[in-house]
C-alpha cells in the first residue's frame, strides 16, 4: 500500500496530508466519500508522466489527514472549501485544472463558481449535485436511525461497509484484490469508525450543493467535462444529464460497465479522457 500523500501541513490549524508529483501545468485532484486520495493512485502518476504537476490531498477528517474531535470544526462540503483554498495558497497556485469525484465535486463547483478566474478546466466524475445525495440507500439508513451502525462492533462495521463499498463498483473482484481493505481501514477501528459518522455521514446534506445549483450555468464560462459510470448506483446517470443541461457547453462521457467509484472500474479509460481534456485546455 503506497499513498500519494507524503507531506503534512497545517491549514486553519488542522493537519492536512498532501502530496505533489510531476512538473508542468498544475492539476489538483479532489476525492469524495468514503474514500481518500488513494482513489487517485493510478490516475495521478499517469498525469504526471504526461507533463502535469499533480497535487493530491486528503480532505479534513478523511484518510491520513486529521480527524478533529471538536464537533465545532466544519468538515462538510462547504467547510472543506477554505481548506482547499488554504492548500492552493500553500502550493502557490493562482490558477489550476481541477479534477473531482463524488462530494469532491461539490467542493470543486463551489470554488469554481466563487473563483472562476482561477480555474483552467473542471472535471466532474460521478459527483454530487442539486439534491442528488445522499443516495437512496443511505437516506433510508439515516431516516431509520444510525445508532445501531454507530455502536456496531468493528467486525460488524467492516462487513456492513464492505458490502456498501462493493455497491460502488462493477468489478468487485478487482476492488477486493486492490483497494478494499485500505478504504475499510480508514473508516474502521477506534478512530475510523467514529470519524466516518462525525466527518462524513453526518455531513451528507444536499443543501451544500442545492444552494449553488441555481448558479451552475456560470460554470459554462469554463471548460467543463463530466465523466460518469453508466451503472453508478449512488449517483445514477440521470443526474449526469441534468448537470450537463445546467452547465452550457459542458461535455459528458458515460462509461459502460462502470459504477460510482469509476477510477476503480475504468482507470485506463478515465486517464485517457482526462489527458485529452487537459491537453486541449492547456496554456
Amino acid at each position: 500500500m503506497k499513498h500519494l500523500v507524503d507531506k503534512h501541513i497545517l491549514i486553519n490549524e488542522n493537519r492536512i496530508a498532501h502530496g505533489v508529483i510531476g512538473e508542468g501545468e498544475p492539476v489538483v485532484l479532489v476525492h469524495g466519500t468514503p474514500s481518500s486520495s488513494y482513489i487517485w493512485r493510478t490516475i495521478a502518476p499517469a498525469l504526471a508522466e504526461r507533463g502535469f504537476k499533480v497535487h493530491v490531498f486528503d480532505l479534513l477528517g478523511f484518510g491520513l489527514s486529521e480527524r478533529p474531535q471538536d464537533p465545532a470544526i466544519d468538515t462538510s462540503v462547504t467547510g472543506q472549501v477554505p481548506v482547499f483554498e488554504g492548500l492552493l495558497e500553500a502550493w502557490g497556485l493562482r490558477d489550476l485544472h481541477i479534477i473531482s469525484h463524488d462530494i469532491g465535486g461539490g467542493i470543486a463547483t463551489q470554488f469554481s463558481i466563487q473563483s472562476p478566474e482561477r480555474v483552467r478546466s473542471l472535471t466532474l466524475i460521478d459527483v454530487v449535485s442539486f439534491d442528488s445525495w445522499p443516495s437512496k440507500r443511505t437516506r433510508e439508513q439515516m431516516q431509520a436511525g444510525l445508532d445501531k451502525l454507530i455502536k456496531a462492533s468493528d467486525s460488524e462495521h467492516r462487513e456492513h461497509f464492505r458490502t456498501w463499498l462493493f455497491s460502488a463498483v462493477q468489478n468487485k473482484d478487482r476492488l477486493a484484490e486492490t483497494a478494499m481493505e485500505t478504504y475499510l481501514d480508514f473508516i474502521s477501528g477506534p478512530i475510523g469508525q467514529g470519524s466516518l459518522f462525525q466527518h462524513q455521514i453526518m455531513n451528507y446534506d444536499p443543501r451544500h450543493t442545492n444552494d449553488f445549483a441555481s448558479r451552475y450555468a456560470e460554470l459554462g464560462k469554463l471548460p467543463v467535462q463530466l465523466i460518469w459510470g453508466a451503472d453508478d448506483a449512488w449517483q445514477v446517470v440521470d443526474w449526469a444529464y441534468r448537470l450537463q443541461d445546467a452547465i452550457p457547453g459542458s461535455e459528458l462521457h458515460v462509461l459502460e460497465d462502470c459504477g460510482h467509484f469509476a477510477m476503480e472500474d475504468k482507470p485506463t479509460e478515465i486517464t485517457e479522457k482526462l489527458l485529452t481534456f487537459l491537453e486541449a485546455n492547456s496554456k
